[in-house]
């Protein structure tokens, strides 16, 4: 059996292959209205796309907790029953092809309320469905963003809280995994390092006043999540900063503190929290970081960022880099990468009847 196709079981959940979709945003619900931030006909055949090609766990995309926590107007939410009955369509399909549904719990912070990419992505005020974005810090992202408010202790204690009923909802819309979004200059994140933190209360200043934040929505979800299901955390490895920022070296500290605390797996992404760096991007080069953490911790990992191969993607499995791969850009351009990948390797991966002249 080749390490792509190998299942993977976490608690008692078993993913058949090793091949992973992870979030990526399509901004395209509704931005307001009694369907706001609930999944509509594309994201259903955008997702089962990716089903009947084989994928073996979807994570459907940055998903709000408020809306407040959106991205933008035209982002996913699952604050409310009507969103709920929506996503019940996706998750069925998925699971119904031997797809394992997951999601990606999120709140977007200082980087909220904002255009769709295509569009610019600038921040958008009320006359375009926006609101005012919240930070730990009143620290605007870049130049194009306005300050956001700082948030007092009980409107933290509230986004905790936002999460748990995010995370009970997802249960019932069917999801199998839940993972919390911690990564790429999004509000957790923002917490997390020091170079958007500069708080002097019991949330900011130290390793452990920074990473308290995170540790309550991870408790809080966990306290929700059943015991048999994973947890997965998404964080982004480094901010890319010479100084002043979240380190590599933070994050195989945070792995250890996030497995003691009821994480499964880490997803290990890099950047979004510092604007105008310059990444060294190239075929895996979030890689190293992954593996840093898999062979320093006990705690198992995902690896993403520009692996698009499937000698390569083989490869970082069999050498014990990480658990899984996350294939992004590719699923975009290839929805049936696993399947012409378990033909190439000579694994297994499950096709629908209507597909069987593909074999």
């Amino acid at each position: 059996m080749t390490a792509l196709f190998e299942p993977c079981t976490l608690r008692e959940l078993t993913i058949p292959n090793r091949v992973w979709m992870p979030p990526m945003c399509q901004y395209s619900a509704a931005p307001e209205g009694p369907r706001a931030g609930a999944p509509t006909d594309w994201h259903f055949a955008h997702y089962a796309a990716r089903a009947t090609g084989g994928t073996g766990l979807i994570i459907v995309e940055a998903t709000a907790v408020s809306p407040q926590g959106r991205i933008s107007p035209y982002d996913l939410g699952i604050w409310n029953d009507t969103q709920v009955e929506a996503f019940r369509r996706i998750t069925g399909f998925l699971a119904a092809h031997g797809t394992v549904p997951a999601v990606q719990l999120a709140h977007a912070g200082r980087k909220a309320s904002t255009e769709r990419p295509w569009k610019g992505g600038a921040p958008v005020g009320p006359e375009a469905h926006g609101w005012d974005a919240v930070a730990p810090s009143p620290l605007p992202f870049d130049d194009r963003h306005p300050a956001p408010a700082e948030l007092t202790a009980d409107q933290i204690g509230d986004i905790v809280e936002q999460f748990a009923a995010a995370a009970r909802r997802a249960l019932d819309a069917g999801f199998e995994v839940a993972e919390i979004h911690g990564a790429h200059g999004y509000l957790i994140n923002e917490f997390l390092s020091p170079h958007s933190n500069h708080r002097t209360d019991a949330y900011g200043g130290s390793y452990e006043n920074r990473t308290r934040f995170a540790l309550e929505v991870v408790d809080a979800v966990r306290e929700v999540w059943p015991d048999d299901k994973p947890l997965f955390f998404r964080v982004s490895a480094t901010d890319w900063l010479e100084d002043g920022g979240w380190s590599a070296d933070d994050t195989v500290r945070f792995a250890t503190d996030l497995r003691d605390h009821g994480i499964d797996l880490l997803d290990v992404s890099s950047g979004g929290n510092a604007s105008g760096v310059r990444i060294p991007t190239g075929p895996g080069y979030q890689v190293p970081f992954a593996a840093r953490v898999k062979n320093e911790t006990a705690l198992p990992v995902a690896a993403v960022g520009l692996i698009t191969d499937v000698e390569q993607a083989e490869k970082i499995l069999a050498n014990g880099e990480a658990d899984a791969v996350l294939l992004g850009r590719e699923l975009l351009r290839n929805p049936s990468w696993a399947r012409l990948a378990a033909r190439e390797l000579g694994g297994e991966v499950r096709v629908p009847d209507q597909y069987h002249r593909s074999v």
